[in-house]
């Protein structure tokens, strides 16, 4: 069963968005989504300063099995990335919400609405 933060909300392609204090969101990938991939080996990061739109490909997940895009949950423009990641991908396995992706200045806040919670990511999973 996965974990799942109730103070995080969850994209249906199965990344996460935390709101910061300073108005950013933080994005990674779910427990869910690392647990299918298995063993991670590359993650390719968005640049700074990129924008997106809400559901716009932000990057890729590489693991022993296969390939998978990341998404961006929310639309804006990227203001941090966790160059930690380059070095020691398999992070994202053992620590899937605090090995973090990318940051994003959001455009539209509200767009965290559109998301799902905890329970409502729980469901989409079957848990």
């Amino acid at each position: 069963m996965s974990d799942i933060p109730a103070e995080m909300r969850f994209a249906e392609s199965h990344e996460w968005a935390r709101l910061e204090a300073d108005g950013s969101v933080t994005v990674g990938i779910s427990d869910h989504a690392q647990e299918a991939l298995g063993d991670v080996v590359f993650i390719e990061l968005p640049e700074i300063g990129k924008v997106f739109a809400a559901g716009d490909q932000a990057g890729v997940v590489e693991s022993v099995k296969a390939a998978s895009d990341i998404y961006s949950p929310v639309s804006g423009e990227v203001i941090a990335i966790n160059e930690a990641l380059a070095d020691g991908p398999e992070s994202v396995n053992s620590s899937p919400y605090g090995a973090w992706f990318f940051k994003i200045k959001p455009s539209e806040v509200a767009e965290l609405d559109n998301l799902l919670d905890a329970a409502g990511y729980k469901a989409a999973i079957g848990e």
